[in-house]
This record gives C-alpha cells, structure tokens and sequence, in this order.
C-alpha cells in the first residue's frame, strides 16, 4: 500500500520540523505544523498567539481540578463561575485531533508532532517518523536559532517534558515508545540526509 500520510514526532532542537518541510516539499504534500495553529485559532476564534503558549501543554493539574469544580454543580461549589468562552490546554488538544484526523482524511500530508503517532495509530496508509539527535546537535540547533543568550539545555529538557507529557495525559502512551513509529532516525546536523532516508523507507516500506 502506498503512504499517503507522514507523521514526524521529534524531539526539540532535533531538526523534526525541517526534516517535515523538506519531505513536504520535495513530495509536494501539504505540511502541518504552523497552519494546524492557524486552523485550531480560527476554530477556536482566538488568536493564533493564544493557540500556540497552548501548544502541545498540558493545563496544570491545579487548574484541573477547578474545572472539575465549576463543572459539578454541588458540593457547594456551585457560586464557582469559569470563565466564558474558556480556551485551555485541553480544549486546544481537542481540536487539534480533529484537524489531524480531517487532513488525514484528505491525505497527502506531513504532520508534525501533536500526538498524530497516536491519533492515527493503526492506519495502514500513515507512516510514522520519530527524529532524534545527540544533545550537542540539539544545543548547537538552538543556540543557532535563538542565540547563545538563551538557556538552551533547560529549554530542551522543558521542551521534551512538555511533549512527553502532553501525548501521556491525552493518549496514554509513551511518545518514546518505538512500536509507535515505523523509523527511528538520528538527525545529527543533517537534516537533508534525514529527509532523504525517511523518504526512501516509505518507497522501499510501503
């Protein structure tokens, strides 16, 4: 069968996102990462901005028992007002699965990261990529694309926990876990060579 669908979880400064857009471009397929944010915000009729600080997050688990609060009605928490129109971690997961699941279902398209290893799990026409690389190429991508003013370990480490727990809390699985993903493939500082072997295991594979 033939691959209709890529998904490319990565973890952060690894070059995911590049790799993504390279195979998009040289597939000529749509890529989904910064439009999936523009679609969830026009869905959500927020703007873009408040989409993406809920990005792959997971609401504080103070803040998920108030909304379990507002939501019961008794107990005498009922004077307990949410706020209208309430956008958070969650609601932004919500949607964003749904428009995984519809690009999927228009087909020819690369998604990056947000669960869709998950989302899609199963589908005989999805291939599934997990990018890493060694933590020098990681600090040297981001010091590179943020300067070297920036913290860029702790930033790493924040960043993969964020992503680890975020596909945990609404999929209930590990995102290292390797029976989620069709290859496994080092970046190091080659994003191209990268791309070029992800495309050819779905030739070769499919």
């Amino acid at each position: 069968m033939k691959f209709r669908v890529l998904t490319i979880a990565r973890e952060y400064g690894s070059g995911g996102a590049e790799i993504a857009g390279i195979i998009a471009g040289r597939l000529g397929w749509t890529l989904v990462d910064q439009a999936l944010l523009t679609e969830v915000s026009s869905r959500a009729k927020v703007p873009a901005g408040e989409v993406a600080e809920l990005d792959e997050q997971v609401d504080p688990w103070l803040y998920r028992i108030m909304r379990r609060l507002w939501g019961s009605g008794g107990d005498g928490y009922s004077a307990i007002t949410p706020p209208i129109n309430l956008l958070d971690a969650d609601a932004v997961a919500s949607l964003t699965k749904q428009v995984i699941q519809e690009v999927y279902r228009v087909g020819n398209c690369v998604i990056v990261g947000r669960g869709a290893q998950c989302v899609l799990r199963g589908k005989e026409d999805v291939f599934h990529v997990f990018v890493y690389s060694e933590w020098r190429d990681r600090v040297h991508r981001i010091e590179k694309r943020l300067g070297s003013g920036n913290n860029a370990n702790e930033l790493i480490h924040s960043m993969d926990a964020s992503r680890f727990e975020y596909v945990h809390r609404h999929y209930g699985m590990s995102r290292l876990d390797p029976h989620l993903y069709d290859l496994l493939v080092n970046s190091k500082r080659h994003t191209g060579v990268a791309a070029e072997i992800i495309l050819s295991a779905m030739e070769i594979l499919r």
